[in-house]
């Protein structure tokens, strides 16, 4: 094997936000970039003798190519053998799956989950531990310092690998084994959830509509929702993983799954919609004209758990991302095992599930996920709903009335003011975090502030910190509003605001959500002058 050993130079914000390494397609193109990070992974979690890793990613732009650098690195730095998904495809659940099954050395997952791809879009790229789930902060902090401080990275002279047969490979010395990038995963569902039920949910006449949005888990949908649980053809639809996921926003939203909603609440609407994202990561569910938000979708899948064979035993613990809404609290105290709110990051939920507090975990932002992986999973998800739909032989909509009518319903919508100017943006965030002592007792929009604080976290497990996760103005026990920057961005900055109302009143609870969290929404709008100060006269998205 020859090795070239090429020297470089640092590039300045090489620093792995919540999911990794995210920057423009192009910027990742440029020589070295990819190379300079994949060292510094190398360098920090090294050395790599004898040691296997996964690779993979959900085929956007540039994939392929930086998934062959990528192997020729590994095996320059001593690598023994690399397991990764045929045509370099693994949705990222399915790179956790894959991790712990093989038990394999870690991985490394390329992808900027919801974000757009192609050339002009967005790249990402992250490193998972052995236990299958993202790096936490101790990592990822190393590899940033690792990457302001490089000075050369190694790379074997050797030719590509072919990724589109299956089998083991040599390559320098190195072994690479390229394996189905679904049947792992799918042995692994197979062992949670009722697929005779689901088949027999299906063979009654029940009808979905699975939306892949030209991204990962399109492979997976197909193979497991008509290949094996008997979904009509054409069930899937967006199925073909495509580098610019067709030009869509792969994100499973009502705003950028607007043909799913559209079919969804149309006069011959399916029983049952879905959608996932680009990595495979994420969900949207919906009923026949019903939405279901990804905050009570958690707190139904936690409910109702034990309605699939994997979890009959029930669940240890609920875990939440802090801005998610309180909804799988009232679960968890009702079941009588614990909560826990974390900042957001799937990383911060994998102390709890490794030392077994908890079984169930959820964001807002549409990932929902167990302890089967150490990653949020889209599929999964909605696997799940359609176990426990085919347990209570119920609609979406009735599953969602019981469960308002046991635990109450949480009002809750999240704000998103997309691409906003950074300085600004953090100008905001900086003054708010210095008058939240001032807010307590103020009356605004009918109502009154009783707490404010900036939410730092401790994780029970490791005693870990994490500071400044998120400015909390909380209206007395039926109302909040959270604010943060997002992470997950490539261009400027996010600000997303979360609204949240509590209705326990079953007779109260069938107002539109923006309607009745219009008054939670113009309070934090004057609060945090989100108007004057971003140059905004409403949000980008809402969902």
């Amino acid at each position: 094997m020859t090795v070239q050993t090429v020297a470089t130079t640092p590039f300045n914000g090489q620093k792995p936000g919540t999911s990794g390494l995210r920057a423009k397609t192009r910027v990742f193109m440029q020589p070295r970039y990819l190379e300079n990070f994949v060292q510094a992974v190398f360098d920090t979690v090294g050395p790599l003798d004898g040691k296997t890793l996964t690779v993979g990613g959900d085929g956007r732009y540039f994939n392929d190519r930086a998934i062959q650098t990528i192997l020729k690195m590994a095996a320059a730095n001593g690598a023994a053998r690399v397991v990764v998904g045929r045509d370099g495809l693994l949705s990222t659940p399915a790179a956790s799956a894959v991790i712990r099954h093989r038990k394999t050395d870690g991985g490394l997952i390329l992808s900027a989950s919801h974000n757009p791809g192609g050339e002009d879009g967005d790249f990402g790229i992250k490193y998972n531990i052995p236990a299958g789930g993202p790096a936490p902060e101790s990592i990822t902090g190393a590899i940033h310092a690792r990457t302001a401080e490089i000075a050369e990275y190694r790379i074997a002279e050797a030719p590509d690998i072919d990724l589109s047969r299956e089998g083991e490979t040599q390559l320098a010395g190195m072994a690479v084994d390229v394996i189905d990038p679904v049947a792992i995963y799918a042995e692994l569902m197979r062992s949670l959830f009722d697929f005779d039920a689901i088949r027999t949910l299906f063979a009654g006449g029940f009808r979905m509509r699975f939306d892949a949005m030209h991204a990962v888990t399109g492979p997976y949908a197909r193979a497991i929702l008509e290949g094996e649980l008997g979904a009509p053809d054409g069930t899937v639809v967006n199925a073909v993983p495509l580098p610019d996921f067709g030009g869509g926003h792969p994100d499973p939203n009502p705003v950028y799954a607007a043909a799913l909603m559209e079919e969804m609440f149309s006069d011959g609407a399916p029983d049952f919609g879905a959608a996932s994202d680009g990595d495979g990561d994420r969900n949207m569910i919906v009923g026949r004209h019903t939405y279901v938000t990804p905050s009570d979708s958690l707190a139904v899948l936690a409910a109702n758990a034990h309605l699939a064979p994997g979890y009959a035993d029930g669940i240890a613990g609920v875990a939440r991302s802090m801005p998610t809404s309180r909804a799988a609290d009232r679960v968890a105290a009702a079941l009588g095992v614990e909560a826990f709110a974390t900042p957001t990051g799937w990383k911060f939920f994998g102390t709890l599930l490794d030392a077994g507090r908890v079984t169930i975990c959820g964001e807002e932002s549409a990932g929902t996920g167990s302890n089967h992986v150490r990653e949020k999973d889209g599929l999964w998800a909605v696997l799940l709903w359609l176990n426990v739909l085919a347990a209570k032989k119920a609609s979406v909509d009735d599953v969602m009335a019981e469960h308002w009518a046991t635990y109450g319903r949480d009002y809750y919508s999240r704000h998103d003011y997309e691409e906003v100017d950074k300085a600004a943006a953090e100008t905001l965030m900086d003054d708010l975090r210095s008058a939240l002592k001032d807010l307590r007792g103020r009356e605004i929009e009918g109502l009154t502030v009783t707490d404010a604080d900036d939410f730092s976290y401790t994780d029970p497990v490791d005693g870990s910190t994490a500071e400044k996760q998120g400015i909390r103005i909380v209206f007395g026990d039926a109302a909040r509003g959270v604010l943060r920057l997002s992470g997950t961005g490539t261009v400027g900055a996010t600000l997303r605001v979360y609204l949240e109302r509590y209705e326990p009143d079953p007779a109260k609870q069938g107002d539109d959500p923006q309607a009745a969290l219009a008054r939670v929404s113009a309070a934090i709008r004057s609060i945090a002058e989100i108007g004057p100060r971003l140059g905004r006269d409403g949000p980008d998205v809402r969902t």
